[in-house]
This record gives C-alpha cells, sequence and structure tokens, in this order.
C-alpha cells in the first residue's frame, strides 16, 4: 500500500510539471511577430531575469506555469520569453536580439511584460501582480481589450 501511494505522490508531480511545460514560449522576435499576425493573436512579451529576479520567478510559478493560464494562453496569445540570466550563457544573436528589443521597450525593471496587437502596436504593459493567473489574465484583458 505504501509503494502505490508513493507511486501516485510521484504520478502527480510529473503530470504538474507537464501541464507548466505546455506554455510554447518562443524565444525569436521575428518569428514571434509573424505568428502573431497569421494567427491575429496578440503578442505578450515576458522580460525575464529567470536565474536571479525574484519578482519573475513568482510571475512564472504563480502565474505562467499554471494550467489556467497555459491554456489560457494556448487560445488567445502568442509567447514569447526574452530572458537576461545571470548564471546561464546565452547564445550571442539571442542576447543582442534580447538586449536591443530591452532597448526598444525602454525595459527598466524585471519582470517587465509588453503586450502588442497581432499588429504589433504596443498595447500595453504589465508586471507581477499578486493574485495568480485570474487577477493577471483579467489585468491582461483589459489592455488586449481596449
Amino acid at each position: 500500500m505504501k509503494r502505490i501511494l508513493i507511486s501516485l505522490f510521484f504520478a502527480a508531480l510529473t503530470l504538474g510539471s507537464l501541464n507548466a511545460a505546455d506554455a510554447k514560449w518562443l524565444t525569436n522576435y521575428d518569428a514571434a511577430v509573424k505568428q502573431a499576425a497569421a494567427q491575429k493573436k496578440p503578442l505578450l512579451i515576458d522580460f525575464t531575469g529567470s536565474d536571479w529576479c525574484g519578482w519573475c520567478i513568482r510571475l512564472d510559478k504563480e502565474v505562467f506555469s499554471q494550467p489556467e493560464f497555459v491554456d489560457y494562453a494556448s487560445k488567445n496569445l502568442v509567447l514569447l520569453k526574452l530572458d537576461f540570466p545571470r548564471e546561464k550563457e546565452l547564445p550571442a544573436a539571442q542576447k543582442a536580439q534580447n538586449e536591443k528589443l530591452a532597448k526598444k521597450y525602454e525595459v527598466q525593471g524585471y519582470p517587465t511584460i509588453v503586450v502588442l496587437d497581432a499588429t504589433g502596436k504596443q498595447v500595453g504593459e504589465l508586471g507581477y501582480e499578486k493574485g495568480g493567473p485570474t487577477k493577471w489574465i483579467a489585468s491582461l484583458e483589459k489592455v488586449t481589450k481596449k
């Protein structure tokens, strides 16, 4: 009986991590812009410091990795993650792209979430917000539904 419970526990952990992996984050800006235009969906750009920024890590854990957000995003958004890590080295081209876009969108801190409409026009900017995916999605919809 103990083995069955342990097996069920690890199976539940595995399923939880599969949900988190379902979000389809792109890392190439040009490809993301083209996909957003083709699908007529807003583009959500996540400027993050994935391995050092506490608020970025909380946003990912509390919102972006949650099944509710993953499901919403798969139906309504194109996702682009632009990372600025301190512990790992990005390929030179990716690092240059991310830095150029941080300047273009005047990113002052992390996390910064820039939202573009399907035509590439900036319609809003968000950050970390306490309250989980439901509250965060509501805030996102305020800028995407204008």
